[in-house]
């Protein structure tokens, strides 16, 4: 069975901010098509600075690492700040080096969905953070995203309700992402 990964990126933690409906309609159309899938909120996870140095692995950065890497496909949520995704969201990613000297290390052969939110038209430039980071990893981004523009992302009678527009490219990319014909791998 596909499992699959919500990583919120935000530091919000109310289930009616911009993050938590995002999250929450991803994880209706994953039920909807009969996918397992795991919400990791990184606003509740515990996640220290990023320190290869220490003796220990802290054991919120075992619990992701083993989230990230059980999961067939990730979707990777973030606000943008100043031009990028929020740096405690790099740092979470950055953890992700403790799975180096695994076969496969990091997140190899993974499919990773990006959505990026920003009060203006520049969603695009966390997109474009979030596709580097997810290439470093060896894992595959998907090759359609969804950059927002926050007013536009919720029907103006309805301020929790996501437009028609953005529920059909979420739909769209989820579909895409769980979609095996599309993305089998001849060897």
């Amino acid at each position: 069975m596909m499992k699959a990964l919500i990583f919120n990126g935000a530091l919000e933690r109310r289930l009616e901010s911009t993050s938590g409906v995002v999250s929450e309609y991803i994880a209706g159309q994953l039920q909807r098509r009969d996918i397992q899938y795991t919400v990791f909120n990184l606003a509740d996870a515990g996640i220290p600075l990023f320190d290869m140095s220490l003796h220990r692995i802290p054991n919120s950065v075992k619990i992701m690492n083993n989230l990230f890497l059980e999961a067939d496909v990730h979707f990777w949520l973030a606000p943008l700040y100043h031009g990028s995704i929020p740096g405690v969201m790099k740092n979470c990613l950055d953890w992700l080096e403790v799975s180096a000297k695994n076969k496969p290390a990091y997140l190899t052969d993974k499919r990773v969905g990006m959505i990026c939110w920003a009060d203006g038209a520049h969603a695009l430039q966390g997109i474009n953070t979030m596709d580097a980071i997810a290439k470093s990893l060896r894992a595959w981004s998907l090759p359609f995203s969804v950059p927002i523009v926050k007013s536009m992302l919720f029907e103006s009678a309805s301020p929790r309700v996501i437009s028609s527009s953005y529920a059909y490219k979420f739909d769209v990319l989820v579909d895409i992402a769980t979609n095996n014909m599309h993305w089998s791998i001849k060897t």
